[in-house]
């Protein structure tokens, strides 16, 4: 019986060493597993502070755009306000204009005949202009003399 404790005694050693030995395999693997984590989070890390970096520098950009937008819109309200006021002004003249046309054209309709009488005497007074310059021309070349009578 006594061989039979030796021989428990042996096995056991035995299931012990090889325990140790698969425990010393699996602990070697987890090592290379976590040492494989371990570069994978600092290579991740680098790449997380350079897409930090960019962030940041992008949302700088981005603030600086947003205040330019800001500052542009603002001088384009002015501009377009200048615009409005023209426009406004347009407006008002051309009413100014059709009230001035309005008020020539219901004038002229009220005086028509005066108009057609100066636009006679015009006329006639064109007519004796005419006359008067031809008679002179004639006077001057001799063909016409006018000869004024001595009255005592």
């Amino acid at each position: 019986m006594e061989n039979l404790l030796y021989i428990a005694a042996i096995v056991a050693a035995i299931a012990f060493l090889i325990l140790c030995i698969s425990l010393a395999v699996t602990l070697s693997s987890v090592k290379k597993t976590l040492n494989n984590v371990a570069e994978t989070l600092d290579g991740l890390e680098t790449h997380l502070q350079n897409v930090t970096k960019e962030t940041a520098e992008l949302l700088h950009k981005t603030n600086e755009l947003a205040v330019d937008i800001q500052d542009k819109s603002e001088k384009l309200n002015t501009v377009v306000d200048a615009v409005k006021n023209v426009g406004v002004s347009v407006n008002g003249f051309n009413n100014s204009i059709q009230r001035l046309s309005t008020s020539v054209t219901t004038e002229v309709e009220k005086n028509e005949d005066k108009i057609a009488q100066v636009v006679q005497w015009s006329s006639i007074f064109l007519g004796i202009r005419d006359k008067w310059k031809e008679r002179k021309a004639m006077e001057q070349a001799g063909f016409y003399t006018f000869e004024k009578d001595n009255v005592k």
